[in-house]
């Protein structure tokens, strides 16, 4: 099960970050997630939103450059160490993480990683042999 994100490659100057989050707010849409890369020359603005198709419509108007890439969300125990034990079945099944950040939402006793792997087949199989399930849209309240 996959959640589409959002991601926006951003010229390294002031206010573009102001001006995509007011772009969703004007439009009513909620940021589940937000996560920003830079390089000298450009940085990459990945976002999970309630509404994805809506939102990319609305940045691809404002002359964004953007892509939707499929991510995979799983719920893990907020507390210490709750993180670990995902990490430890990517390892031993030799799946990279090629990047990977938090969503805003905590629910039940559940934090929630975002993950963008080498192997999403292979991820999704570790993770149901383990009896872990991926996270889908509908828990995250995303459209």
């Amino acid at each position: 099960m996959t959640v589409h994100q959002i991601s926006v490659f951003l010229e390294n100057r002031a206010g573009q970050l102001s001006e995509i989050t007011q772009v969703l707010a004007d439009n009513a849409i909620d940021m589940r997630a937000i996560s920003i890369a830079e390089t000298a020359d450009y940085g990459v603005l990945r976002l999970i939103v309630d509404q994805p198709q809506k939102a990319t419509t609305l940045l691809l108007e404002h002359g964004f450059i953007l892509s939707m890439t499929p991510v995979t969300v799983v719920a893990v125990p907020d507390q210490p160490g709750g993180l670990a034990p995902v990490l430890k079945l990517l390892a031993e099944a030799n799946i990279d993480i090629e990047y990977m950040y938090s969503l805003f939402t905590h629910t039940d006793g559940k934090a929630y990683m975002v993950f963008r792997v080498s192997d999403d087949e292979g991820f999704a199989a570790t993770l149901t042999a383990h009896g872990i399930s991926p996270v889908g849209t509908e828990e995250l309240g995303i459209q």
